[in-house]
């Protein structure tokens, strides 16, 4: 792929009602007049909820200035629960078709499958030996680097772009989670499949977030901004997604683009979170 700069994520884009629709509209529109045309979606978002935002917002917008990653194979129950995989190639043909319809194209610049999402090096290889493979998705935040021991390095050797999902670390570096909300013994919505967020973890955890708070008051910016710019300094290879579901946490989030940081800043920001003081997994790899 030949870009750089932030991609949108668009597993909150829905059509679901006309509130939803209207803001995932004005988000997508908004991403596109601030230049970012890198829109990661799947077909089980939403079980393709966001694909049909996508094509409604992009109504009378140049189709070849757009480049669209689209996922499938994740297995949706009806409550919007994943609880499998199917991505025999029998069944490829079948999924990117009901995309293109969905989509109201006809070509999509990157189709892959959820297996090439949270892999390791070895299957990364293997794939691109069959196939060429343009990019790869992997969780990235400063709660999880483990993408830096063997996947970046074995991704940059093979020449694939990594597409990093989940920056703010599933909300933690939002800027929402303080250490007198963890106080109130509040549980996170995905506390129950991310270890972060579970007792006996959060506590911990944020207060290393509260000495990134301080960082990012030192800057005049907000924490989730502090965060995004940080992303921004790993590669151009590396392509940070802003994952949002209302137009103001979008328009506030580009601000990082504006942020400077020094190489000095960038290490103080990723000691401020050593890997040894890190208590509990996100997903894991």
């Amino acid at each position: 792929m030949q870009y750089t700069g932030f991609g949108l994520g668009c597993g909150s884009i829905s059509v679901a009602n006309e509130q939803a629709a209207k803001e995932s509209k004005a988000i997508i529109q908004a991403a596109l007049a601030q230049e970012i045309t890198f829109l990661n979606t799947a077909d089980f978002y939403g079980s393709g909820e966001s694909e049909l935002g996508i094509v409604e917002a992009l109504t009378g917008y140049n189709r070849e200035k757009v480049y669209i990653s689209d996922k499938f194979g994740m297995l949706m129950s009806p409550k919007g629960n994943m609880y499998g995989l199917d991505v025999h190639p029998s069944r490829v043909k079948n999924y990117l078709a009901h995309s293109l319809k969905r989509l109201k194209t006809d070509y999509i610049d990157c189709i892959s499958q959820q297996e090439l999402s949270q892999v390791d090096a070895e299957t990364l290889r293997c794939a691109k030996d069959v196939h060429p493979i343009a990019s790869v998705e992997m969780e990235y935040s400063l709660f999880n680097r483990s993408m830096e021991q063997t996947i970046l390095p074995t991704a940059r050797e093979l020449g694939i772009d990594v597409v990093a999902f989940s920056i703010l670390a599933y909300g933690l570096l939002s800027g929402a989670w303080t250490k007198e909300r963890v106080a109130t013994g509040e549980m996170a919505r995905n506390a129950s499949y991310i270890e972060i967020f579970q007792k006996g973890h959060i506590e911990k955890n944020i207060l290393l977030v509260e000495q990134l708070r301080v960082i990012a008051a030192e800057k005049n910016v907000s924490l989730a901004q502090l965060i995004y710019a940080w992303s921004l300094t790993k590669g151009k290879d590396i392509i940070p997604i802003i994952g949002v579901s209302k137009l103001s946490q979008f328009n506030a989030s580009i601000l990082a683009r504006e942020i400077v940081l020094t190489h000095e800043e960038v290490e103080r920001i990723e000691q401020t979170v050593p890997v040894a003081a890190i208590s509990g997994r996100s997903f894991p790899n």
